[in-house]
């Protein structure tokens, strides 16, 4: 079973302070197998955010799966946005747009979902889906797969001003066809638990949306993160969730996700029973 760490939507330029060394702190006692940030490391993809972001990811514990979200592309400098939209994303994160992580018990396949034609929507496009979907259907049957985006799959009732990703229905079609275990994302500032089920019949893989970790930009949240322990048969879900009376990421609850008879995943939920890290 590894350990797997899901952060997203960091946006430097609007952190929070105070919540910064305590999760590399928080981070350090996990030992994660794996840390994912999903997207949306800058507000406005200014260098000086890139930069910030970049020492910050090299404080975190490797190894590091990291994709861009729409935030990473310039929003008022037009030309760079049009011309080289992930320009500086490439020089101060990563020139990987499609990153990939592989042990012998899971396997991440990270997808770009940002765009420049768009200011908040994402989109998949069918190239993408058939070098992901190539690749996770090499996999041997034992290893858990895991896709990550940055735009979601579902949104909340009611939420306004926020769209899935386009091409959802056709990505999640060609994730059944895989067995996908996971679906991860960010983008809405919020937690949000969804059920591929939504989309194709008898698959039953969770979508799981990550909260913003360390940003102001909450949604009536607080800020948040996702911690995995992962196999192919049951998945654990913690939500730390941060707490500014003890100035501390503290564990909020716990989602399981069960496989039954082999096939696709069935989410149960249960009530937070894990002490948080002392």
């Amino acid at each position: 079973m590894r350990t797997v760490v899901q952060l997203s939507d960091l946006h430097f330029g609007t952190t929070i302070a105070a919540t910064l060394d305590p999760l590399i702190q928080l981070l350090q006692k996990l030992r994660p197998d794996l840390v994912i940030v999903s997207g949306d490391l800058t507000q406005r993809a200014k260098t000086q955010q890139f930069v910030e972001a970049r020492a910050y990811l090299d404080r975190l514990p490797a190894p590091r799966l990291v994709i861009p979200g729409n935030h990473d592309v310039p929003l008022y400098d037009i030309a760079r946005r049009f011309l080289s939209p992930l320009g500086r994303y490439r020089t101060h994160i990563s020139n990987d747009l499609a990153p990939v992580f592989l042990d012998d018990e899971i396997a991440v396949v990270g997808i770009n979902t940002a765009r420049s034609l768009t200011f908040k929507g994402g989109r998949i496009g069918r190239s993408q889906l058939a070098t992901s979907t190539a690749y996770l259907d090499a996999l041997p049957p034992h290893v858990a797969r895991i896709v990550v985006t940055h735009h979601p799959f579902d949104i909340p009732v009611g939420l306004s001003g926020v769209a899935i990703v386009h091409g959802a229905e056709r990505a999640i079609d060609a994730f059944a066809r895989c067995d996908v275990d996971l679906v991860l994302s960010g983008h809405l500032h919020l937690v949000h638990v969804a059920s591929t089920a939504k989309y194709v019949a008898g698959y039953d893989a969770p979508m799981l949306v990550a909260g913003t970790a360390v940003s102001t930009r909450a949604r009536g949240e607080p800020n948040s993160f996702f911690v995995f322990r992962v196999d192919r048969q049951v998945t654990e879900c913690d939500t730390y969730t941060w707490d500014e009376e003890t100035t501390a990421f503290q564990q909020s609850d716990t989602r399981t996700f069960a496989r039954v008879s082999g096939q696709a995943a069935s989410p149960t939920w249960r009530s937070h029973s894990r002490p948080s890290i002392p």
